[in-house]
């Protein structure tokens, strides 16, 4: 049985998680600030994590990067702007749903991370993943730059897969984007350009980050 982490304080809300969650199939652990899911999530396993932002302690822009290094992290938030939603995307965040959302959609959204998850275990065939000074090791999700450890986030390291199982093919933002994200792309989302500034960023001490190159009006590839 999934274990999933409710860090959301309005107790109502948190209630309705839970009983709705657990009424299909779902084992759930409340917390109620980002103080007190930082600290159940340092105790147990928890097999995903829905997530306010707007959190007493310790807000839960700060909980996305630290959580998402273990259990994908949907966010629920009553922020809808787009530059908030690049930020926590860009920070390891799997999914975002604006508040309110809908019971049914947070359902599908929560599955659709178990199944890809499934499947992602089931075409695991232990290759490691190669490109010049690159290795990528998708099942530790762990990539060496000339010797370096480059600690990625979830969906940086998609990213870079899809580069280096196609070294030198030009790929388009929305195919990036519907690779590592499993869905439809938003033309005006600015999530790419901000995972690929991340990226290049972590690299740049290797002296590597010039490998990926951006295709001006098309894209980014690997040199």
């Amino acid at each position: 049985m999934k274990h999933l982490l409710i860090v959301e304080d309005d107790a109502e809300n948190n209630e309705i998680l839970r009983e709705y969650l657990e009424g299909h199939g779902y084992t759930c652990t409340q917390a109620f600030s980002g103080s007190e899911g930082r600290l159940l999530f340092s105790l147990e396993h928890f097999d995903l994590v829905l997530l306010d932002l707007m959190l007493p302690g310790v807000s839960g822009e700060e909980l996305v990067s630290e959580f998402s290094r273990k259990a994908p992290v949907i966010v629920l938030s009553a922020k809808s702007g787009l530059d908030s939603k690049v930020n926590v995307l860009s920070a390891g965040a799997e999914d975002y749903l604006c508040k309110p959302y809908d019971l049914p959609e947070l359902l599908v959204r929560i599955q659709v991370q178990f199944r890809r998850q499934a499947k992602g275990r089931e075409n695991g065939d232990g290759e490691i993943f190669r490109y010049r000074e690159w290795s990528l090791n998708p099942e530790t999700m762990e990539m060496l730059a000339a010797g370096r450890t480059i600690s990625l986030t979830k969906h940086e390291f998609l990213i870079l897969e899809l580069l280096i199982r196609n070294p030198r093919q030009v790929f388009s933002k929305r195919r990036i984007y519907e690779y590592a994200w499993g869905e439809e792309y938003l033309a005006e989302d600015k999530t790419i350009n901000v995972h690929i500034s991340n990226i290049r960023a972590k690299l740049k001490e290797s002296g590597t980050d010039s490998y990926l190159q951006t295709v001006w009006g098309m894209g980014f590839k690997l040199l």
